[in-house]
């Protein structure tokens, strides 16, 4: 956990960096699509994601997350790579990886919510905004900052 809010440190600059808790929280309750990225033993990136009932994201550093009983989507909630991992593609093997592991558990799409300018490296990824989105996402959304989108992906 210590690797996992270092590197958030370092990355977000648009939004605070979330608490420890709201983390851990996601991190226990889907434990199979949050993973790490590793070079020489040293932790360099991390992806926190967990499936859900779409549109029913997640509160911004909320302090408890349960995971939904007819989930259908996976929701990428945080991808961070240190500066110093940048350019490895660990972060498309992250992503890669925690939606195979959501397609082996019959999930059928996957969601973000693009912040910092990130919208064209999802939509290399295969994500597409959401010009629309469904009511009570807004106010999600504003808590991530005004130039935030929310994007979906088939699996």
């Amino acid at each position: 956990m210590a690797d996992v809010l270092r590197i958030q440190d370092s990355c977000y600059v648009d939004i605070e960096p979330e608490a420890r808790e709201s983390l851990q929280a996601k991190i226990l309750a889907s434990p199979s699509t949050c993973l790490v990225a590793e070079i020489a033993g040293d932790v360099v990136g991390y992806l926190i994601a967990a499936p859900i009932l779409y549109p029913d994201l997640p509160e911004l550093n909320a302090p408890t997350f349960q995971l939904a009983a007819n989930a259908d989507t996976l929701y990428l909630h945080d991808l961070a790579i240190a500066n110093a991992a940048r350019g490895t593609r660990a972060g498309r093997a992250l992503v890669r990886a925690a939606m195979e592991v959501a397609k082996e558990g019959d999930l059928t799409g996957a969601c973000l919510v693009a912040i910092q300018g990130s919208v064209r490296y999802w939509e290399q990824l295969g994500f597409e905004i959401v010009e629309a989105p469904p009511d009570g996402v807004a106010a999600k959304l504003a808590s991530y900052g005004a130039a935030a989108r929310l994007m979906r992906a088939a699996l």
